[in-house]
């Protein structure tokens, strides 16, 4: 089994400082442990919740209070998590580039950036959670400070691994040249103090582009690079409190349709070891293995049925791409072009219910989450068409060897394995869209539905992967964490971007572009493109999707539609080379060269670009479906 300290060792295992491994690894140990009884407390409250609402029909009124205190201790810890294994959601593509000892720098800055954030709002933590304490929930009589201490004490633990990881793989020069960078940049911001303030609202290029495109660029956490942008701006612009910093982080952490985003990246690592994900693979290619190119269909149909329910386009395509990749290869098909269309294929399904992009509009953008699962099918399948298309057109010109259909017993046997796992995405899609539950509530459905699937399929001779429980829910946390963390840092920094009026100068502006709806739609393609390969998908839509839905609303642009539009672009930039997070994952995971696939891929993106546009101008492919759900 593979150990969960495994990236953990990898970067503490060379550093100057190594007598520092063994208390770091023990404290990693024990947020590790803390989180995943978390989790499944989490899971549990939630269960008990359904049990008694759909089947007893006597709602309890407790539930969803802890749920949510429990939920605000598992996104902290799951971020400090996501800090200590080295998993926040980051640019590297450009740092990968520079020397080692640049390299070096590089992390070096970037830890420093973390440390100091989170030291700058560990005493406005403290002061938030002390403020919450007379505040106490209505059903348990519980103060509502004993979840909002989650924060401090996050900052906390993320003080110490930020600093431990500099000490273990800084080096002295590196760690004394990020000192002294942040330092400089420091007294510049502040000597330049009357300057900014002068330059009115041109200074937000200064601290929300330079300064966070900067961060980015040199390997800094999005999230951190966005929460020290915005105490930057604050601190040095304004003169609003820190502490504004840290009620908006817990407000935007806290919202209770993100509930929804820990179960279901649990729910995406239960599919995976209880076999669902390799059942439903086994009987696509039962059933078109022989048809020449028959297996690159299969990938793309496989991940159209899983996408989005794990919450991570990279654990999407690691479900499946095991599966297939061995028999593409003995086929015939290069390692490159499985990368690309593998890239490919998690572009076309960002879409797809119940994907948490989906899940993250709804909830800081006021749409309908059933209106939007509904509106995400059919632009989903017209951008798989458009991929399979050029599959078809490889598949004729490549030299393809003779294989004989499966015969009926075969695909009989394999569809009858993979009934449960064809019925899952399909019950948790229509149970949303028909109003029977709450995507939380489905999720939680969807966790029991595979745990009793996967333990079933054993006694029929299908192995569950038990042993590789915890793992799963410690990865679960971490990649939790690491995008709830986003999401609060992104709702701080919307918060200053409205409150020094650029809100409404962005909507003046897209609402004055040249072609009225569609120059605004155009616009809205390109920038979302650009946004989705440097900041991915959520962070984007935290960020500017409170700004710009009330612009399209304003230009007669149906929110749905909108929505579609913006996801399909941000998916295109996210896959797309040079610089698409996406990308190098297809890669990492198809073990092959960016160099080889980038060549490669364009075909498909091409594809994908002809299906944003259909969509993005014919409105009905978004909302010809909605019904009730739009309303």
């Amino acid at each position: 089994m593979e150990s969960v300290h495994s990236s953990l060792d990898a970067r503490l295992g060379d550093g100057v400082n190594a007598p520092l491994a063994i208390p770091l690894r023990v404290l990693t140990t024990l947020v590790e442990l803390t989180a995943a009884a978390l989790l499944l407390a989490e899971v549990s409250v939630l269960i008990t919740g359904v049990v008694w609402r759909y089947v007893l029909d006597s709602p309890l009124t407790w539930t969803d209070e802890l749920a949510s205190m429990l939920f605000t201790w598992l996104a902290m810890l799951g971020a400090v998590l996501a800090l200590a294994r080295g998993e926040n959601m980051r640019m590297t593509a450009i740092v990968n580039r520079f020397s080692p000892a640049a390299q070096r720098w590089c992390e070096s800055v970037s830890q420093l950036v973390v440390a100091l954030f989170v030291a700058i709002i560990l005493l406005p933590a403290g002061q938030h959670a002390s403020e919450q304490m007379a505040i106490l929930t209505p059903a348990l009589g519980i103060a509502d400070g004993l979840r909002a201490l989650a924060v401090p004490v996050g900052a906390a633990l993320m003080l110490l691994f930020a600093i431990g990881n500099l000490l273990m793989n800084g080096g002295r020069t590196a760690i004394l040249g990020g000192v002294a960078t942040i330092a400089a940049i420091g007294a510049a911001l502040w000597l330049l103090q009357p300057a900014f303030i002068a330059m009115g609202n041109l200074n937000l290029l200064v601290f929300f582009v330079l300064l966070v495109g900067a961060a980015v660029l040199i390997g800094v956490p999005i999230g951190f690079a966005f929460g020290i942008s915005t105490v930057a701006y604050l601190t040095v612009v304004t003169h609003a409190p820190l502490g504004i910093v840290v009620s908006r982080m817990d407000e935007g952490m806290s919202h209770l349709i993100l509930l929804a985003v820990p179960i279901f990246v649990l729910l995406g690592g239960l599919i995976e070891i209880s076999g669902l994900a390799r059942n439903l693979v086994d009987f696509m290619a039962s059933l078109l293995g022989h048809v020449r190119g028959g297996l690159q269909y299969v990938l793309l149909g496989a991940m159209f049925l899983v996408s989005g329910i794990s919450g991570s386009k990279a654990a999407d395509m690691a479900a499946i791409a095991p599966a297939l990749f061995p028999e593409m290869k003995s086929r015939g098909v290069q390692g490159e072009d499985l990368a690309a269309l593998l890239s490919a294929s998690g572009a076309m399904t960002e879409t797809i219910p119940p994907s948490l992009v989906l899940i993250t509009i709804g909830a800081v953008c006021s749409v309908s989450i059933s209106a939007l699962f509904v509106g995400g099918l059919l632009p989903a399948l017209i951008a798989t068409v458009a991929i399979a298309f050029v599959c078809w057109m490889k598949a004729r010109r490549a030299d393809a060897p003779t294989l004989s259909r499966a015969p009926l017993r075969v695909v009989m046997r394999t569809f009858v394995i993979a009934v449960p796992a064809l019925a899952l995405p399909v019950l948790i899609r229509a149970a949303v869209v028909e109003g029977v539950a709450t995507a939380t509530e489905v999720s939680t459905l969807g966790v029991i539905y595979t745990l009793i699937a996967g333990i079933l399929a054993s006694l029929f001779g299908k192995p569950f992967a038990y042993r590789r429980l915890y793992k799963m829910l410690v990865d679960a946390a971490a990649l939790s964490g690491a995008i709830l963390l986003i999401i609060g840092l992104a709702t701080s920094m919307a918060w200053a971007l409205t409150r020094s009026g650029f809100s409404t100068y962005l909507v003046g502006m897209m609402q004055s572009v040249p072609g009225g709806a569609t120059g605004f739609m155009i616009v809205t393609i390109v920038c979302f493109a650009i946004l989705g390969s440097v900041l991915e998908g959520i962070p984007a839509i935290v960020l500017f999707g409170p700004l710009l839905f009330p612009a399209a609303h304003a230009l007669h642009i149906n929110e749905v539609h909108y929505a579609m539009v913006v996801i399909l672009a941000m998916g295109l930039g996210l896959f797309a080379p040079p610089f698409g997070v996406g990308f190098y994952a297809a890669c990492a995971i198809g073990k092959t060269s960016p160099d080889g696939v980038g060549k490669r891929i364009w075909p498909y993106l091409f594809a994908l670009l002809i299906a944003l546009l259909l969509v993005a101008f014919i409105p009905w492919l978004s909302t010809g479906f909605l019904g009730h759900a739009a309303e």
